[in-house]
């Protein structure tokens, strides 16, 4: 079964940085696009990272410059750097797989912005 597992949250200051992680299993994760959404309360859910399984990488307006999307395919491992993190950026974070027309979400790792 497709398991998507997050980590990494927390709380950090404005201006400071924070490495999520996701760890995946029971699929071929080098096959398929991963990426990472965001909600914050009251909020809709709104995508903030993707990356084909060749590599390419697209980011929300709002984090280009700041966040990078990576994956280890030998880890099975999917990573969002988070850099010059500001109030706006707190949110639950989730990992998204879409697999044979079905969305699988990771349990979301919390992180929180503020001095």
């Amino acid at each position: 079964q497709v398991q998507l597992v997050e980590s990494g949250g927390g709380l950090v200051q404005p201006g400071g940085s924070l490495r999520l992680s996701c760890a995946a299993s029971g699929f071929t994760f080098s096959m398929y696009a991963m990426s990472w959404y965001r909600q914050a309360p009251g909020k809709e859910r709104e995508l903030v990272a993707g990356i084909t399984s060749g590599g390419i990488k697209n980011y929300a307006d709002s984090v280009k410059g700041r966040f990078t999307i990576s994956r280890d395919n030998a880890k099975n491992t999917v990573y969002l750097q988070m850099n010059s993190l500001r109030p706006e950026d707190a949110a639950v974070y989730y990992c998204h797989l879409e697999r044979g027309f079905r969305d699988y979400w990771g349990q979301g790792t919390q992180v929180t912005v503020s001095s």
